[in-house]
């Protein structure tokens, strides 16, 4: 299990949806030092860079049934490993000011492979998301998010009011939230920090 490649890995992950706990442990003995070494880089504390390591592969034993549709374990386990770190580090800094200085400081280290998949999975999320809103809820977010449009810059381009801008964002940041929260666990606000989406 400790070779360079997991060449069974697809199998381990279809023997962990069933509940097989040797699969488990093969899994968990390939990856955790590499999770271990990306919570570690932020959380210089071995105790609890080991404690939330463990806490990672606990969630990932939680959600086995669901892994079957997953397209990249090592994308979803990365993802799972940020996200359970960035949540441990803002709940030991209640503070606003204390929250968007980790965001900051953590995104000035991303730099490894694995943060650069996380990334790209969370991009790629984000496009997922966006796909199932009506057109022109997503051209407008686009205008008004990746382009920094103003509300009225918007509405003047498309030649509709202020308001209708102002309800397609207000529908569009409803449901990316929703989706956000539900499928990676942290706030919308966190995403798009991560994504310097402003």
């Amino acid at each position: 299990m400790r070779g360079k490649e997991l060449y069974n890995e697809n199998e381990l992950l279809m023997r962990l949806t069933r509940s097989d706990e040797e699969a488990f442990a093969g899994l968990y003995h390939f990856y955790y030092s590499q999770v271990y070494s990306f919570i570690i880089k932020y959380i210089p504390a071995a105790t609890l860079a080991d404690d939330l390591a463990q806490e990672v592969f606990i969630k990932i034993w939680e959600k086995r049934a669901s892994l079957a549709a997953v397209r990249s374990f090592r994308a979803y386990l990365f993802i799972t490993a940020r996200n359970h770190t960035l949540n441990a580090l803002k709940k030991a800094f209640r503070s606003r000011t204390a929250s968007d200085y980790i965001l900051s400081a953590y995104a000035e280290q991303r730099s490894s492979a694995e943060e650069q998949l996380v990334d790209k999975e969370y991009r790629l999320f984000l496009e997922r998301t966006l796909a199932g809103l009506p057109e022109r809820s997503r051209q407008i977010f686009g205008l008004c998010r990746e382009q920094g449009k103003t509300y009225e810059e918007v509405a003047s381009a498309l030649g509709i009011s202020r308001n209708a801008v102002k309800n397609h964002m207000v529908y569009s940041l409803k449901v990316l939230g929703a989706a956000v929260k539900d499928e990676l666990g942290i706030s919308l606000c966190t995403l798009f920090s991560i994504l310097n989406i402003p």
